[in-house]
Parts: C-alpha cells; structure tokens; sequence
C-alpha cells in the first residue's frame, strides 16, 4: 500500500495472534486508518487444543450463550452487533439452532472471519510464530489462553506475573448418527422454542454409576511443577462430580423441564448435546469438559443411555490457559504500564468467554487507533457491557479471576430496588442508550475510513 504527498501513510499496528481478540483488534484498527500486520502461528504451530488452521478457531463449546438481555452477555452482544463488529457479523451469519442462545457453526464461522480478514486490503496476514515481542511500535498482545511458551516466559518477565495460569477442558463431540434415538429424544427444557437439543436419559442407578466411573478414571495429569487451578464456568465434569454425589444432578445433569417420551416422566438426571455445525451432523455434549484420558473417555460416555455406540468427532481434552493480572500490569486503556506501547486483549486480560474475548479484541483496536491517529478517544460509560468489562481488568483486587460479563459488574440502578428480571432489563435498556451515545462519539473522533 502506497502513499503520496496528498495521501498521509497509515500508522503501523501490529497484532500477535488470530484469534477472537486479534482478527476483531485487527478489523477495527484497519477500518479505522491503521495498516495492520496480523501474526498468527497456525498452521506452522497449532497449540494442545487448536485443530483447524482457520483463523478464530471455536476450542472449546460452539455457544455465544445466551440471546436475551436477561443475561449480561446478551447486552455485550447486542453492543458488539451495533458497533458492525466482525465477530458478530460472523456469528450472524452462521447460526446453528440453539434454544435461547446464539451458536454457530464453528468451521463456517472461523472460516467466514479468515476470509475477511484475508480480503482486506489494510491487514497482512503472515503465518509465522513469534516467540519474541518487537523491540519497537505499537503491538497488541492477543496470543490467548494458550500462548506459547516462549511468548508466555516473556510476557511473564514484563508483567512479574508468571504464576498466574489456569487449566480449562473440553467437552466431545459425537456423530449425529451414532446416537441410539430409542433411548435419546430431542427437546428443550419446558419446550421452550424448537427441539433444539438431543437428550439421554439417565435413571437414579444409571447416574450413580456413572458418578461413580467418573471419580475412579484415569485423568490427564498437571505437570510436575504446575498445580491445577480450574475456571468455575469451565470445570471439568470429574471435577464437579468429586464435589458431592448430586453436584451433577443439579448442575449441567439436571433434569428439570424435560419429560422423556418415552416414559412420561421426568429422568433422574439427562445429557444434553447441542448441535455443532450447520448440518446438524455433530453434537457436543454440554458441560461435559473433561480432563479424562482418551481410552476412559471412550469407555465411560459410551455408558450413557443413547451414546453406548458414540463415535467421537473429537475427544475431551485440559490445556493451560495463561492470563495476566490486568488490573495490576494494565492501566485502564489496555497498555502495559511499564511500556505502554504494548496492548493486550482477549482472555490473556482475563477477561473469559467467546464474546468476551472480541469485545475486548474491539475495545483494543479502537484505543490503539486512536493513539496512533492522536485522536480523542473517551472509553465506553461504565454503564455499559463493554465498559463493564474494562472496570473488571482495571479495578484492584486481592484475588484477581478470569471471568465472564455479568451484571455484578455493572454500576447499580440508582432508581431503587426491583424484580431481579425488571432489573436486569433496566441494566441492559440503560446500557445500550449510553453505548448507542458513545459509539456516535466514536464515529466523529475516529470515523472509519477506506483502505
């Protein structure tokens, strides 16, 4: 891309890693009149958990959770849809039937990302591992949980914080087709919306014994010098299961709002598998992330009623997912305090969840724009999704954790007390009237521009 006389040079941006964060980072920055060079290592390298060499790989669940405003993450959603940001035009146009949430087909949706990404003119996407941070401009840090360990040991000497890691699971994947539906059928809790889930009924013995396997398989150790630290909303099911014999029962195994049709009665406990890909030929098993060995994973689903001829399309695996402590190393604009032409974004922030990790991609991409642009930029209110979410990396904590948007991290309502359900739609109509406010700010500081 040239420049003339009349024609200023774009400012340089560059980002390290492909995924979630990166490809939206690198999508704002380069509409908003930056030239971006994108580094992602696959296909050279691929992580313990990476297959595909597409970009913003799904590795874990197909779910963006849930549509509503009833939960936190549907606000942050509807933030992101209106502010035309990539990842959500991706999700769009690459949903899979869920019940109330929004899913995708993981292969359409990271493809659909990769091949934006490739086609604009403003981003170079190389292909190639870095293992050092460039000694000079602007950078922004988006390697993810799964940084690797090269990166990991240099980020940790920048930010002290080299103990700070957590182990995070899979859940399977299974073969529609091998799915035995004489004993699974599909519904939705309190046939809510369409059949859109596929369950396996278990009754009080079935779950016992399954309870039971689960505490006695083989599990994949940690490392001789790490020790195992889980994020609560990704807890491997042995994990839950060790917690009290009916953890299960009452957590991702309760029965409750499903009737089997073939008894006409509520199970004792039910798996729930949601579909995977656009085709409907591939279902996870939801909540079922799994620390078990391969062979154990094999033997143990394969008891479950409706799955005993499950062939697995992929199988449950526990990675390291590697995070900073933000509120310590970051100031408030996602800049290393100690070198603040470093930028970090995604779930290396600690910030947790899909959606999450793009919005955070997004609010990277704006601030690092308009720095290099020496443009004003005002962060979102604090009132909103997204600026919930700055406030969780900025806010000093004694015990900082990785986590999700909720509505915990919203200012309160200044109008008094109301219904929980009254108040979360208080929450979200307020939200999305100050970001509605700040996103026209945002379009006269640092409009887009072409490329």
């Amino acid at each position: 891309m040239s420049s003339s006389p009349l024609t200023p040079a774009r400012p340089q941006l560059t980002i390290i890693g492909g995924g979630l964060a990166g490809c939206e980072a690198a999508w704002q920055a380069a509409n908003r009149g930056l030239t971006v060079t994108l580094y992602e290592m696959k296909p050279q390298r691929f992580s313990a958990a990476h297959q595909s060499a597409d970009l913003a790989e799904l590795v874990c669940s197909n779910s963006l959770r849930g549509r509503g405003m009833n939960n936190a993450v549907g606000c942050l959603k509807e933030e992101l849809r209106r502010a035309r940001s990539l990842f959500l035009q991706a999700a769009d146009a690459t949903t899979v039937p869920a019940g109330g949430a929004l899913a995708v087909d993981r292969a359409a949706f990271s493809a659909l990302i990769s091949q934006r990404i490739g086609q604009h003119p403003a981003i170079e996407l190389r292909r190639e591992e870095i293992t050092r941070l460039p000694a000079a401009g602007a950078v922004i840090i988006a390697t993810g949980p799964l940084t690797s360990d090269a990166l990991a040991q240099q980020i940790a000497n920048l930010t002290s914080s080299e103990d700070l890691y957590f182990y995070d699971a899979i859940a399977p994947i299974v073969s529609a087709d091998s799915i035995d539906f004489s004993k699974a059928w599909r519904a939705s809790r309190y046939d809510k919306g369409e059949a859109d889930y596929i369950n396996c009924p278990l009754d009080e013995a079935q779950y016992q014994a399954f309870v039971t396997a689960l505490l006695q398989a083989d599990k994949v150790p940690a490392r001789n010098f790490e020790t195992m630290r889980h994020f609560e909303g990704c807890m491997p099911i042995e994990e839950m299961a060790a917690r009290g014999p009916q953890t299960l029962a009452f957590g991702p195994m309760k029965p409750v709002g499903l009737i089997d049709p073939h008894t006409g009665r509520m199970p004792y406990a039910v798996v729930q598998l949601r579909q995977d890909n656009h085709h409907a030929t591939s279902y996870n098993l939801v909540g079922f992330q799994t620390k078990l060995t391969y062979p154990e994973q094999r033997r143990i689903f394969r008891t479950l009623p409706g799955l005993e001829q499950a062939q697995f399309e992929r199988l449950g695996s526990v990675h390291r997912n590697t995070y900073i402590n933000a509120p310590r190393c970051l100031n408030g604009r996602l800049q290393l305090n100690s070198e603040p032409r470093l930028y970090f974004a995604g779930q290396i922030t600690g910030v947790e969840g899909y959606v999450e990790s793009a919005a955070c991609g997004f609010l990277a991409g704006l601030i690092a724009s308009a720095d290099l642009l020496e443009r004003p930029l005002e962060l979102p209110p604090a009132v909103t999704a997204c600026g919930a979410l700055l406030g969780h990396l900025s806010h000093p904590t004694s015990d900082f954790q990785p986590q999700n948007v909720n509505y915990g991290l919203f200012p309160p309502l200044e109008n008094g007390r109301m219904k929980r359900a009254d108040r979360r739609l208080a929450l979200a109509e307020r939200a999305l009237r100050q970001f509605d406010a700040w996103l026209a700010g945002i379009e006269q500081q640092l409009p887009q521009v072409s490329a």
